[in-house]
């Protein structure tokens, strides 16, 4: 495979006027502005392949969607260079510009006072899509998101659900072979997420597109993604395998189970020499956190010990292994 984005010291920089609360200090700074500088993004660098679908995760003003705008062209950089499809983003291209499209779910491309079809078929006129194509298209993306009954509505009168659904519609409209995907679920319930999750998996099969995508819910990323883009404060901190950044960080073990009738205490582990620690209880439902290297152990001397009507084990949530990277600040 081939490389399809290659970003090299990937760095934006902001200039940030700042004073002194009161009138005084607001007429100095007319004369003497001061400012800070604020590193958004700060030398990130990777590559990523033909036909990828990567996951760019990071907490609030890490530096992703600032990231995206550069590797888009909404942004110019402070140093460093991408090379996305053979092109400079921020030169702004038409050649490159038609190989992408970029969905943030924050932000609207809808025409307020059109309805969704007039705008739909202003982004077929512009990005020249052929009417059979576009036929043919639409009516894939009204059968997945069941997008029939809104065509005719005014932008304005949708739902954030309905907004977020059209939004996605204009953005796989010309079939991109690059898409920049920040938060695209955003406002859509859990039954359209996973809809729409399997569209974005057999897009990639059938175009072969490049994916980034950033999304608060990981379940997003992790149904999607098997490489993760992990970044905090501006920097990239882990760029590979999902399994192994939640391998890395997360030396425990969830084990849960349901007894018969016995009542399983902290206590009571403890005297049983059962190395582990009662996280959740409801009703005869147990759920147990257990260090790896004694997860065979400790299930078996509950097997011993316990009548247990079901069992299980697994890793903690990836939404555990990413909230302690951002609460402890790091891998290290």
């Amino acid at each position: 495979m081939s490389v399809h984005i290659a970003a090299d010291g990937l760095t934006k920089t902001y200039r940030v006027p700042v004073r002194e609360a009161g009138l005084g200090a607001a007429v100095r700074s007319l004369f003497r502005p001061r400012f800070d500088e604020v590193q958004a993004v700060r030398d990130v660098s990777f590559q990523i392949e033909r036909g990828e679908m990567v996951g760019f995760i990071g907490p609030n003003g890490a530096g992703k969607t600032t990231t995206l705008k550069m590797l888009s062209g909404l942004l110019y950089p402070t140093s460093g260079s991408v090379d996305a499809a053979g092109h400079t983003p921020w030169k702004r291209k038409t050649q490159y510009l038609s190989k992408i499209s970029m969905l943030m779910g924050n932000r609207s491309q809808l025409q307020w006072n059109n309805t969704v079809y007039d705008t739909l078929y202003i982004f077929k006129e512009i990005y020249g899509v052929p009417s059979d194509v576009f036929k043919r298209h639409l009516a894939e993306l009204c059968d997945l998101l069941d997008l029939a009954k809104l065509l005719p509505k005014r932008s304005r009168n949708l739902s954030l659900g309905e907004r977020s659904k059209c939004e996605f519609a204009l953005a796989l409209l010309h079939q991109p072979e690059i898409l920049y995907l920040d938060e695209p679920t955003l406002g859509m319930d859990v039954t359209m997420q996973l809809r729409l999750r399997e569209y974005i998996r057999e897009y990639n099969r059938r175009f072969g597109a490049t994916v980034i995508l950033t999304s608060h819910y990981m379940s997003d990323v992790t149904s999607l993604c098997g490489r993760v883009l992990l970044i905090n404060g501006g920097e990239l901190v882990y760029d590979g395998k999902l399994a192994k950044l939640q391998e890395m960080i997360t030396p425990f073990k969830i084990v849960k189970l349901t007894l018969d009738q016995a009542e399983l205490t902290q206590e009571e582990l403890v005297s049983q020499g059962i190395e582990a620690e009662l996280t959740e209880r409801k009703d005869n439902e147990y759920m147990l956190r257990v260090k790896k290297q004694d997860a065979v152990t400790a299930s078996g001397l509950l097997m011993s010990l316990y009548n247990i009507v079901d069992f299980s084990i697994a890793d903690p949530p990836m939404e555990a292994v990413i909230d302690k990277i951002y609460t402890e600040g790091g891998l290290g």
